[in-house]
């Protein structure tokens, strides 16, 4: 089963689809991580093309046999991948990787563009969403700084994501879209599970 899980930055995506995976057993393919894993190697003077690109369990990404999970995760990454990921060449290059690594596997895959691009035939679609502004509170939660910055920043993104040319960021026409500005991750978890349940029946029926 391909379970394919989109929306903007910080609705949510990465916490439910890694709680997700566990809960299911299967494997947890976090695709803006890999974003953010060119745009490290870029700016680390590394040819992303020639480097060898790994998901493995837990979503940890691996740069030839290197763990750089724990690297990817601050503003000056998110900035920089979020230009690298309106390179088109980019964009081709890790969605055919992306695309091999859920071949003949169950997977919850995450990013913005899963549902419509790169698993269009998934089993489940889901479209998170929340309001800037709580996007902006969880960002500050997670990271600190300030707030106006982290929300300026967070708008930017939304922009570029869904104005670029390749890709946008939109739902799939069969998504379940899922408000969680007021919800928690353990709600929203469950409401998944739910469908995961649901479309699991259909088809066994």
């Amino acid at each position: 089963m391909k379970i394919a899980i989109d929306g903007p930055a910080a609705a949510g995506k990465t916490t439910l689809a890694k709680r997700l995976a566990e809960e299911l057993g299967f494997l947890f393919v976090p695709t803006g991580a890999m974003y953010r894993a060119v745009a490290w190697a870029q700016r680390n003077g590394i040819d992303w093309k020639r480097a060898k690109l790994e998901v493995r369990e837990g979503g940890r990404i691996y740069l030839d046999g290197r763990d750089i999970t724990d690297e990817l995760a601050n503003p000056e990454i998110d900035e920089l991948s979020s230009k690298v990921a309106v390179d088109s060449e980019v964009r081709r290059h890790l969605v055919a990787l992306q695309r091999e690594i859920a071949r003949g596997r169950d997977v919850v895959m995450e990013g913005r563009d899963i549902g419509t691009v790169v698993l269009p035939d998934a089993e489940l679609k889901i479209f998170l969403w929340a309001t800037p502004e709580e996007r902006a509170r969880r960002r500050l939660r997670e990271r600190g700084g300030k707030f106006e910055e982290i929300l300026e920043a967070i708008k930017r993104r939304d922009e570029r994501d869904s104005s670029r040319t390749d890709s946008p960021l939109r739902p799939a026409e069969d998504a379940v879209i899922i408000d969680t500005t007021d919800k928690s991750p353990e709600e929203t978890l469950r409401v998944v599970l739910e469908l995961v349940e649901e479309r699991r029946g259909k088809s066994c029926g």
